[in-house]
């Protein structure tokens, strides 16, 4: 007969204290491991709810489109576009926006709520111009706007600006540029023939391809001529003092290329292509990118066609093996802040840019002879210049209310390397050197320092932008959006 004494509870107590403990671990382990706030990447845009009127969002749209359109045409980032329309959209109040930037377009959405039809504008951008006193009046107006300038008077507003003719007449940029190519010839070595040839052939190269413009020649083509027209005048230099048998003339018709090539290669937009692929804008970087690449390839055919031609025709093609840049420090520190300057000039920059830009310059040049007397590579050197510049525009951009890019790209123009670029094509058409693998080494290397420039440049920009108060917070926002992430606070 089974026993009715009901079982001891000895055995079971034991069991049960190991299984609360056993649970309490299981939870602790859990808590440690599993996420408790939201995801680091959300999928979608908060939407604030469609609290603003229908006509005065369709207004604020436009006019976020147009300005954006605008610093588009002007050579502005994706990332500061992008951030400047979102901060001119917050300002009156459309929080649920979102910006698509291409090389060629840009589209602005606001979602108003589940309730209520979005809207979605998109403008094509036809024109592209270096107008840097049309940047400095958008960002005023974008400021303004911020600081509550009513919408009607906005828009008025930046029909003026689109509207208003440049602060300098064409002649003025033409002065300049001359000046420029006067400028970098003084700063590679070259006498006062040679800065007043380079002068002269620079403002027959702005004037020819104004009216190539006007003719409507695809660009390949109108920098290759361009191109051709300072080589022309080099090899008729080489041609006349063979003819004159002046063999220790120190006249350098090198000088003559080099300048007009850094002229041709300050107007490409390598830092804003830099400056797209290194904040993620990838469509826009790649379109840059490749006109860049095009627009080079132009500059060395027309050199590489005009050498070619001379050479069959038994021109005596040299150049200078001492050819560098000047001897004496202040002449290149003077040279290269003059350099800078009046490419500021001749993008239609007002005095206070022009300033600031010329002592951008001149102190990348100071940083790149500080890294040559410390032996760095040309490369690394340029790349470290165009650091410090990039900094040094973010930086000054945002204190004295000019626009950083600008800066930043004035700073870098005394730094291209033109007269590599001619060293290259001489070395390819030279009867010996064609057939080796140099002419390919020296161009490898212009590119490695025109690749470092940019890298440089778009790097001090990244580094100097937390010191910025004017479009910061916003500036983070479409770089998380760039990135795949998006700011939901």
């Amino acid at each position: 007969m089974p026993s009715s004494r009901p079982p001891e509870t000895g055995d079971t107590e034991p069991s049960r204290a190991a299984g609360v403990r056993s649970r309490q671990l299981a939870e602790r382990a859990q808590r440690a491991i599993r996420a408790s706030g939201p995801p680091s990447q959300p999928i979608t845009v908060r939407v604030a709810g469609g609290d603003v009127e229908e006509s005065l969002a369709r207004a604020v749209l436009d006019l976020a489109l147009r300005v954006g359109e605008a610093m588009l045409s002007t050579g502005a980032s994706a990332s500061d576009v992008t951030a400047t329309v979102l901060r001119l959209a917050a300002a009156y109040g459309l929080h649920s926006c979102h910006v698509d930037v291409t090389f060629t377009s840009i589209t602005v959405s606001y979602h108003r709520g589940a309730d209520d039809d979005p809207m979605t504008v998109l403008r094509i951008v036809r024109v592209r111009t270096t107008d840097w006193a049309r940047l400095e009046n958008l960002q005023t107006l974008v400021r303004d706007a911020v600081d509550g300038l009513d919408i009607g008077e906005a828009r008025e507003r930046l029909d003026a600006i689109v509207a208003a003719p440049h602060p300098y007449r064409r002649w003025v940029v033409t002065f300049a540029l001359g000046a420029l190519a006067a400028s970098v010839a003084a700063l590679l070595g070259g006498d006062w023939r040679v800065m007043a040839i380079s002068a002269a052939t620079t403002a027959l190269v702005d004037r020819v391809q104004r009216r190539l413009g006007q003719w409507g020649l695809p660009a390949f083509f109108a920098q290759a001529v361009s191109a051709a027209v300072p080589t022309t005048v080099a090899v008729v230099l080489l041609w006349a003092r063979s003819a004159v048998d002046v063999a220790d003339d120190p006249l350098q018709p090198a000088l003559v290329v080099a300048a007009g090539i850094v002229v041709l290669l300050a107007g490409l937009s390598v830092v804003g292509a830099a400056q797209d692929a290194i904040d993620g804008y990838y469509v826009t970087a790649g379109a840059r990118t490749f006109e860049v690449l095009l627009m080079t390839l132009g500059i060395v055919v027309g050199i590489g066609l005009v050498l070619d031609i001379a050479r069959s025709a038994g021109v005596p093609l040299t150049i200078s093996g001492d050819a560098g840049v000047s001897t004496s420090p202040a002449v290149q520190v003077a040279a290269s802040a003059a350099v800078a300057g009046f490419f500021a000039a001749s993008s239609y920059a007002r005095p206070r840019t022009v300033l600031v830009s010329a002592l951008a310059g001149a102190v990348g040049w100071v940083v790149l002879a500080g890294a040559d007397l410390a032996g760095l590579e040309v490369a690394v050197g340029s790349a470290l210049a165009a650091f410090v510049v990039g900094s040094l525009a973010q930086v000054l951009g945002g204190r004295v209310r000019v626009p950083a890019l600008a800066v930043s790209v004035a700073g870098i123009v005394p730094l291209l390397p033109g007269l590599a670029v001619y060293r290259a094509m001489f070395q390819l058409v030279e009867p010996g050197l064609g057939r080796s693998d140099l002419w390919l080494s020296t161009l490898v290397g212009a590119a490695g320092i025109g690749l470092g420039l940019a890298a440089g440049v778009s790097l001090g920009t990244f580094a100097a932008r937390p010191l910025r108060s004017e479009l910061d917070g916003w500036q983070r926002r479409a770089l998380r959006r760039a990135a795949g992430s998006v700011d939901t606070t």
